[in-house]
């Protein structure tokens, strides 16, 4: 049924979950939503929170090779989805580069002297991402790259002026059917080719679906990144010029070693011969050295900083290296001198949690983005004196003091096998009295990781409806060590969910919160979690929301996208050994889909390459035949999660209504 105007007031009348007046005033949902049994939003309830779905910060995307100019992510008041702009002086006025109703990912000035940039944009959410060459006098973006393949730029060769991208074939099989072996190719192509399809030259064509790579600042070689898990990746170089061009040689882990699994990412320093190498073969996290390509031997550098080491960039004059080092969830940054290799005095920056850090190509300044519990991504830039200048002002709707806003405080529990475990807790304002109900959100990956940042939208949940809201960082959470990461693979994916089950339990000791007033959320692998919360603690829970959730791991491995496909069989287990597909079976929310007692709300983009639709419709159908109350909510043009404004307004809508069902009736 269309959902018009008309029938949306008949639905809301004749709603047995909202009692109101005739004539109240309604929201028309965006016409790609398609729903099940979610009431219509009254427009009073949108008008209390307009305000939060507002919050607009800034994201570094690129410098300008010659002048102090970058290039800016952000949505303009308005606008649905993220762009691009030009910004050449600090508070400036925003240039708009990319234009259109699909969001703009990230993009990079060519870099001679800026006449144009490149950037990624994929459609409806299917991640069947493109690279695009975009001017700047208005004229549409050309498209570089074919639309039946996947594809990733890894940056340009700067002398030779191309740039280098990944491809991979998209599978128009249908789901669950055989499948060719995955190749990933490389190519490079000057982007003001004619036809840039007919001029590209394959660089090489690689087994798998996790390559990736960094080009020297010569253009002459790259290092390639293999990854084959979170646990586990190589380095390879190859040149790209002469007889040995297009020969991968593996430089990490050695081949034949008997090496441990590690992780191995690596780029070039300005020397063109030397590499960066984040690793954790050392020890638990990921450190930072240093590889002589001709030696082979790797020199440490941050092992005093027990914490992963999450981004790094050299200095243009090679003296300087800056390091991001994720701190307990909060991005800090320390400084080396590349001469010695020895720590420097950190420079005073702006408070908040370092979101990105990149030295300017030519020029003496880095630019770094902050954001905290107090506001959205900002950016600021630190000039050779130490001197930090603030370029953006994030958008704050009148009326409403962020700074008022509580921090973020880390709490830890045991769980079931005494293991620690730890979370992010934000707290409603003191005004609201009494134990507080409670929203627990659990991340994705799993190898992801809740960190302190900006909450947006959810401090409309904890502002305005004083509910308490935890992200926990469960076992199988990157940040906390590699043994931390793998303590969730194949047979012991369950122990994750006790994590949950143990935080219930805590829970009911806190004198502030109400364990009776529960509900439990999460996005792709968070819905998974949330799905498998409600099956094994129903009794303990008043509801759950999966967006775009896991429901059974082996029609999950099945149909998602094959470039994926091997991936996450590392993670999750491998479906075609008969004793894992019995566990998986035995554990999928969708077998045990009898044990939810508790509504469940279902949200999920219709193009979704990793966690397919039909996982969500499935989990629907089985939970509603066996007489639990079930909403559902589908984007028909987003996919593993919703990038427009529109459509995430009305989910917000509607997951308030969903909580105000379930925990604070």
């Amino acid at each position: 049924m269309k959902l018009t105007r008309r029938t949306v007031a008949a639905l809301f009348a004749s709603s047995p979950l909202l009692s109101l007046a005739q004539g109240v005033d309604l929201m028309t949902p965006p016409a790609a939503l398609h729903m099940q049994n979610v009431p219509p939003v009254p427009k009073s309830l949108a008008d209390r929170m307009a305000a939060y779905t507002e919050f607009r910060g800034h994201g570094f995307s690129d410098w300008h090779p010659t002048k102090a100019e970058m290039l800016v992510g952000h949505r303009e008041a308005g606008a649905s989805t993220p762009q691009l702009f030009r910004l050449d002086t600090a508070m400036g006025t925003l240039k708009p580069v990319t234009q259109g109703p699909e969001p703009a990912g990230a993009g990079s000035y060519e870099p001679k002297d800026g006449r144009f940039i490149v950037f990624s944009r994929s459609s409806g959410g299917n991640e069947v991402t493109q690279i695009y060459r975009q001017g700047f006098d208005g004229a549409p973006a050309v498209q570089l790259t074919h639309p039946d393949e996947r594809t990733s730029l890894n940056g340009w060769r700067k002398p030779q002026g191309e740039i280098v991208y990944t491809s991979v074939p998209i599978d128009r099989t249908a789901q669950g059917g055989t499948r060719a072996k995955i190749m990933t190719s490389f190519w490079a192509v000057n982007p003001e080719a004619k036809d840039p399809l007919a001029e590209r030259r394959k660089l090489v064509e690689l087994e798998g679906g996790g390559w990736g790579g960094n080009i020297s600042e010569d253009g002459k070689r790259m290092v390639l990144t293999k990854y084959m898990s979170a646990n586990e990746s190589q380095l390879w170089l190859m040149e790209l010029e002469g007889e040995s061009a297009g020969k991968p040689v593996q430089v990490l882990p050695k081949p034949g070693s008997n090496e441990a699994k590690a992780v191995h990412f690596g780029s070039f320093m300005p020397d063109n011969r030397t590499l960066l190498v984040a690793t954790d073969r050392f020890g638990e996290f990921r450190e930072l050295a240093v590889l002589d390509a001709k030696i082979q031997e790797l020199k440490r550098i941050t092992s005093h900083i027990p914490w992963d080491i999450s981004g790094g960039d050299v200095s243009a004059d090679g003296k300087t290296l800056v390091v991001q080092a994720n701190a307990d969830g909060r991005d800090l940054v320390h400084v080396f001198d590349t001469s010695t290799w020895k720590e420097l005095p950190a420079p005073k920056l702006a408070a908040g949690s370092v979101g990105s850090a990149r030295f300017h190509p030519s020029l003496p300044l880095l630019v770094y983005s902050v954001s905290s519990p107090k506001g959205p991504s900002q950016i600021h830039v630190l000039d050779a004196k130490g001197a930090s200048t603030q370029w953006t002002k994030a958008a704050v709707p009148a009326g409403i003091d962020t700074q008022a806003f509580n921090d973020t405080e880390i709490i830890r529990w045991k769980s079931f096998d005494g293991l620690s475990i730890s979370g992010l807790i934000n707290r409603p304002p003191a005004s609201f009295k009494g134990k507080r109900p409670v929203l627990i959100s659990i991340h994705g990956g799993p190898e992801a990781q809740a960190t302190v940042g900006f909450l947006s939208r959810w401090q409309y949940f904890i502002q305005e409806l004083g509910i308490t809201l935890i992200q926990p960082n469960v076992r199988g959470s990157s940040g906390f060590g590699k043994t931390f990461l793998a303590l969730d693979n194949g047979f012991k994916r369950e122990d994750s969910v006790k994590d949950i089950g143990a935080l219930l339990e805590w829970i009911k000791t806190q004198p502030d919160l109400d364990a009776d007033r529960v509900v439990v959320t999460g996005g792709s692998y968070g819905g998974y979690m949330s799905l498998a919360v409600a099956t094994h603690y129903s009794d303990r829970i008043a509801g759950a929301i999966d967006i775009v959730g896991i429901s059974h791991f082996v029609t999950f491995l099945n149909n998602t996208e094959s470039y994926r496909r091997d991936l996450r069989r590392v993670e999750y287990g491998d479906e075609r050994d008969p004793a894992m597909r019995e566990h998986l079976e035995k554990i999928s929310p969708l077998t045990n889909a009898h044990k939810i007692k508790k509504p469940l709300f279902v949200i999920q983009g219709k193009n979704d390459p990793r966690v397919p639709y039909t996982e969500a419709e499935q989990i629907v159908a089985k939970v509603r035949e066996l007489g639990t109350p079930v909403w559902y909510l589908r984007a028909d043009n987003e996919g593993h999660g919703f990038a427009r404004k529109e459509n995430n307004d009305y989910m917000q809508w509607s997951m308030v209504q969903f909580l105000q069902q379930t925990m604070l009736k």
